[in-house]
């Protein structure tokens, strides 16, 4: 158990945390949430004794270990997988590494035998036996292939990386677990693993993240992070939505109120104030309006964009059409021979193991790529508008957001333009700054406000949550679901999917893991009917018999 008491922090004038006192029990889960900037990684950093804090107090319970996910994916790249998975289980490790030196000496004394019996013993009474076998099955169930798990950290990419770190965290059951971000990098499968691993889990957890569909899945409690304050809800993510919601109707019901009630007094202390036998009366509502507090009726300090997409023209039947499209990157096919025809009123969300081939297509279709072979047919009355996962190159100018976003608008009016921008949250001197200095989440928003302004009827995203935080996730999801012409996407947000898509195609890979043809799964369906689909669960056995498990 953790215990927080008057918990302060602060960065000069500005308070991160004032006076937060919380309880994270065993057997609980709880989300941190809160918008970009409100603290939220820096208080699981506080929790981990990472971050010095101002004043007030943490507590662990004696004896129990705390667990963090590690955010420096190249702080292990000397070590083998399997040992960085152990070492997140330091009193295990050591008395491994101790007990690996010991056996090792070419003088093995009497003291050294009395030594590895206690060691042994130790060794055993921590489970150090299994850990290996542990180790293999938390890799495997975040989907690092098996083929990884006798690499050093070194020859992994960076999501194989995040897959070990992960695994490092939950690895021997700690006490208390603190991820930051933990779905980042994880296929929808292997996120679901994980959800299932946490549901599961008999201790404490705390974690920050950006998926709902997590959040929703694993937290037990949310513990919402604003003005200062860290307010703990029990339940769910949509529970705390639904509360914050009904919260905030009645702070603006309530500060309406205190500003009618302001204004009266006012009005009334005006006109008698000079009035002998009103005066009394007078002084007495000056009073009663002094004590009317008008500023700290707090509401919340997120801040949501406004995501809406108009389309310049209706879109006619004939969408896209592709025709036996093939292409190769660097050796590796990525599409085989792809037909695909897409018709008005499709929101296809493409699914997936096969990455590189989404965002081939994308960039095929889009016309950022030439395929080796095959036809792309659009349809006379389609103009689309596409988001590209890798955007560097969008953004390598000088321009202001400003000068970039006008090269993209039909009226070059400075008003017209800005009030795009601010729909995206860019208002005042932040709609001049360099492009070529923005973050992941505001390269992310000026995008948005470019596919905004095109007037597109078919909008193709590919990954357009990542960076986001979840103000502009929810945003985005009801900018599109709201959308009324043809949307193709891939994500690995699972709400985001199933809120918007009404057909679901899969990219399989070739049986053999190499050789062969690809599969093409494509149902007219939600994303949780595909993944219950009886049908759908055969072809993808089949499909994937030579693979360990299924993927997504």
């Amino acid at each position: 158990m953790i215990t927080v008491t008057d918990l302060s922090l602060s960065f000069g004038e500005r308070v991160l945390f004032k006076d937060v006192n919380l309880k994270f029990t065993p057997g609980n889960c709880y989300g941190i949430i809160g918008a970009n900037g409100a603290g939220k990684s820096t208080f699981l950093k506080i929790l981990s004794g990472e971050t010095e804090y101002d004043r007030g107090e943490i507590s662990v319970s004696s004896g129990q270990r705390v667990a963090v996910l590690k955010q420096d994916h190249f702080a292990f790249e000397e070590y083998p997988v399997p040992e960085t998975v152990i070492m997140g289980y330091p009193k295990l490790y050591q008395i491994q590494k101790e007990r690996e030196a010991i056996y090792a000496k070419a003088d093995f004394s009497e003291a050294d035998g009395m030594r590895a019996s206690e060691l042994e013993a130790d060794f055993a009474d921590l489970g150090g036996w299994e850990a290996e076998a542990q180790a293999g099955q938390l890799l495997s169930g975040l989907g690092l292939d098996e083929a990884d798990h006798s690499k050093m950290m070194s020859e992994l990419d960076e999501s194989g990386k995040v897959r070990v770190l992960l695994a490092q965290a939950l690895f021997g059951n700690p006490d208390i677990l603190l991820l930051d971000e933990p779905t980042n990098g994880l296929d929808l499968e292997s996120i679901s693993w994980l959800e299932e691993f946490l549901i599961d889990f008999p201790n404490t957890v705390i974690v920050v993240s950006h998926d709902r569909h997590f959040l929703n899945s694993v937290c037990t409690h949310i513990c919402d992070i604003d003005f200062g304050r860290i307010t703990a809800y029990t339940g769910n993510y949509d529970f705390w939505y639904q509360m914050s919601q009904m919260l905030q109707r009645q702070a603006k019901d309530q500060q309406k109120k205190n500003e009618e009630k302001a204004r009266e007094l006012k009005e009334f202390i005006q006109r008698f104030a000079s009035n002998a036998s009103k005066s009394r009366q007078a002084t007495s509502r000056k009073k009663v309006l002094e004590k009317l507090d008008l500023e700290n009726v707090h509401i919340t300090s997120r801040k949501f964009p406004y995501v809406g997409f108009k389309p310049g023209r209706e879109i006619g039947n004939n969408v896209l059409r592709t025709e036996k499209l093939c292409f190769t990157n660097e050796g590796t096919k990525l599409l085989d021979e792809f037909s695909l025809l897409i018709n008005r009123g499709d929101k296809i969300a493409f699914v997936g193991i096969e990455h590189a081939a989404k965002s081939a297509f994308f960039d095929i279709i889009a016309g950022e790529k030439k395929a080796e072979s095959g036809n792309v047919y659009w349809g006379q009355t389609t103009s689309f508008s596409y988001f590209p996962k890798e955007n560097s190159a969008c953004f390598n100018s000088g321009l202001s957001i400003t000068d970039w976003l006008r090269q993209y608008s039909p009226d070059q009016d400075e008003t017209y333009v800005r009030s795009f921008l601010g729909r995206m949250l860019f208002s005042g001197d932040e709609a001049l700054k360099p492009v070529n200095v923005l973050s992941g989440g505001e390269r992310v928003r000026c995008l948005l406000a470019r596919m905004m302004l095109s007037g597109a009827n078919v909008l193709i995203l590919d990954e357009p949550t990542n960076h986001l935080d979840l103000e502009a996730i929810t945003a985005l999801n009801d900018g599109l679901a709201a959308f009324n012409g043809v949307i193709l996407f891939n994500s690995h947000d699972h709400e985001f999917i199933n809120s918007i898509a009404n057909r679901i195609i899969e990219i399989v890979p070739p049986s053999g893991g190499g050789a062969g043809r690809f599969h093409y799964i494509d149902r007219m369906m939600p994303f949780d009917s595909y993944l219950a689909d009886d049908s759908v669960k055969e072809l993808r056995t089949q499909a994937y018999h030579h693979a360990e498990r299924l993927r997504i």
